[in-house]
This record gives C-alpha cells, structure tokens and sequence, in this order.
C-alpha cells in the first residue's frame, strides 16, 4: 500500500460560523462549503477549500453533548486539529492492510463527509495523529 493523497485535515470548532468567518477573514478562503449535519456521527460539518484546490479543511461542530467531538472541544476549547485524512483507492484492502500491521481501527468502516467510504485508526498507533484513512471519490462526488 501506498500512501494517498492528503485530502483533509479535520479542525474541531466550538462554532462553525466563527471558524468560517476567521477563514475568510484572515486566511483569506474564499471557497467554503454550505455547513451540513451528519447526524449519524454526531457532528456539523463544512469543508474549506484551500487555493491550490487540492486540499480541504474540514469544520466539524458537535450537534450534542454525546458527540465524539464534544470530548474533544471539553479538552481543547477553542478546538484545534482533530485528524487527517488520506485517500487510498480501496478501502477494504487499506483496512486490512493497516489490520496486518496491528493497527487499531477504530469502529466500523462507514460512509463520510465526501460522500465516501472511511475508517479512523487509533493516534496511539499513528505516531500520536488521529488518522482517516478514505477512499478517493469517483467522478461526479
């Protein structure tokens, strides 16, 4: 296996309408995604284009308090980088690659924010960097 594009890197936000406004503001974005919940997973979510086009900075808001990124946001609030995110063109055979090795995968693989599937492996087991680990979206996604 190789490693894939990097297509994302995930920020933490206590606001996605504040997040948005300082990267428009003083990053100076101008492509950003309308913000969309993904209620299975317990987050609100918008994606930042950076200018080159090739990679993107996820928002992900918590909806609730039961949300995986509310645990995040208590230890860290005013948020911060969560995870990244690499592409690989076959997600089964990037699970059980990363099984061979040991890896902890954490959860079942389930479809994300693009549209497409994904799987999380444990920071512990990836030099201290929660990783995504997501299959390149096809045409037209």
């Amino acid at each position: 296996m190789k490693l894939g594009r990097l297509n994302h890197i995930g920020v933490a936000t206590p606001s996605i309408a504040y997040s948005v406004a300082y990267y428009r503001e003083v990053m100076g974005a101008v492509e950003v995604s309308e913000p969309f919940d993904m209620a299975s997973q317990g987050v609100k979510v918008c994606f930042v284009d950076t200018p080159n086009g090739g990679t993107q900075i996820e928002l992900i808001e918590p909806l609730s308090e039961a949300s995986p990124i509310h645990g995040f946001l208590e230890k860290n609030p005013l948020g911060g980088q969560h995870h990244v995110c690499f592409e690989v063109p076959d997600i089964a055979a990037a699970r059980d690659w990363f099984e061979g090795l040991g890896k902890r995968i954490l959860g079942p693989t389930r479809i994300g924010a693009h549209g497409t599937p994904i799987f999380f492996l444990h920071p512990k087991d990836m030099m201290g960097v929660l990783t995504e680990i997501m299959e390149t979206p096809r045409e037209g996604h």
